[in-house]
C-alpha cells in the first residue's frame, strides 16, 4: 500500500464525504492504483474532472500513483484557459453531440431546441448509452454519477440542477455552448433537421386561422408536423436568447407545434 494527500476543488467536492470536502487529506491506496482508479473510489466521476496535478505537475487518468505525492484534482475552468497544461484526454471532441439519459427528457427537448443533436430515449439502459457515446462521439448528460464512471465514457457531465430550464442554463454555462446555438433547426420530438415548406404545403396540415396569419412553415420529415411562429415561438426565443447573451442568429424556422 501507499499513500496520498488528495485536495479537489470546487463543485468537485459534492462528490465526496462531507468529512473529506474542502480540505487535503491523506488516503491509502493500492499500489498499482492510478489517478483516476483513486479519484473514482473518493466518489468523483473522471468526467468531471478536467486537470490533474501531482506533485504540482500536469498528468493523465493513468499516471500510477507512489507513496507521498500530493494530488490536486480541478473541475472545468470557467475563466482560464488551461489547454497547454491538459493531459487528462487525448483530445476534444469535434462536434458537439449529446445523449441523455432517462431521467433528462426535458433538457434533451431544449438542446434539440438550441439545435444540438441530443439523442433521449427512457428505454435506454446504461450500457446502451455507453456504447453510443462511444460509437458516436457523444457527451453523456445524466444525474447519475455511477453511469459517468464506466470506462469507455470520456466526455459527460452531471447534471446538478433539477429542473429542465436551469438545466440547460447550467449546460450552457459548464460548455460555453452560447457561440455554437442554432436555435429552431431540429425537430424537437425527432432529433432530425426541419425543413422549410411553402404556404402551399401547409394548407391541410396547418389550422386556417394559422394559414391567414404566418406565412413561414417548416416541417419535420419524420413525424410530419408542420410549425410556425406563434406565441409557443415567441417564448422560446426569449429563452434561447437568455441562454445565448443574443450570440446566435435569430433563425426564425419555427416552435409553436400543431
Amino acid at each position: 500500500m501507499v499513500t496520498a494527500t488528495f485536495r479537489f476543488y470546487e463543485e468537485l467536492n459534492d462528490f465526496l464525504a462531507r468529512p473529506l470536502r474542502r480540505q487535503s487529506f491523506s488516503c491509502a491506496c493500492a499500489r498499482d492504483a492510478t489517478a483516476k482508479h483513486m479519484i473514482e473510489a473518493l466518489g468523483v466521476p473522471h468526467t468531471e474532472v478536467e486537470l490533474i496535478l501531482v506533485n504540482g505537475e500536469s498528468v493523465g487518468f493513468d499516471h500510477p500513483l507512489k507513496d507521498g505525492d500530493r494530488v490536486a484534482v480541478y473541475p472545468k475552468f470557467e475563466a482560464l484557459d488551461i489547454r497547454p497544461l491538459l493531459r487528462v484526454r487525448e483530445r476534444p471532441l469535434r462536434v458537439l453531440r449529446f445523449i441523455a439519459d432517462a431521467h433528462l427528457g426535458g433538457l434533451a427537448q431544449l438542446l434539440r431546441l438550441a439545435g444540438f443533436d441530443t439523442l433521449y430515449d427512457n428505454h435506454y439502459a446504461d450500457a446502451r448509452i455507453e456504447a453510443l457515446a462511444l460509437d458516436e462521439a457523444r457527451i453523456v448528460l445524466t444525474r447519475d454519477r455511477e453511469l459517468l464512471k464506466r470506462r469507455t465514457i470520456t466526455h459527460g457531465c452531471y447534471v446538478r440542477a433539477l429542473k429542465p430550464e436551469a438545466q440547460l442554463r447550467e449546460i450552457f454555462r459548464r460548455l460555453d455552448l452560447g457561440s455554437s446555438a442554432h436555435p429552431f433547426r431540429l425537430c424537437l420530438t425527432c432529433n432530425v433537421p426541419l425543413r422549410r415548406i411553402s404556404k402551399d404545403e401547409a394548407v391541410g396540415r396547418a389550422p386556417e386561422g394559422v394559414l391567414e396569419r404566418h406565412s413561414q412553415f417548416v416541417t419535420c420529415d419524420v413525424c410530419r408536423r408542420v410549425f410556425w411562429e406563434g406565441s409557443h415561438w415567441k417564448r422560446m426565443r426569449a429563452l434561447m436568447d437568455s441562454v445565448t447573451d443574443g450570440a446566435t442568429d435569430h433563425v426564425k424556422d419555427s416552435a409553436k407545434r400543431r
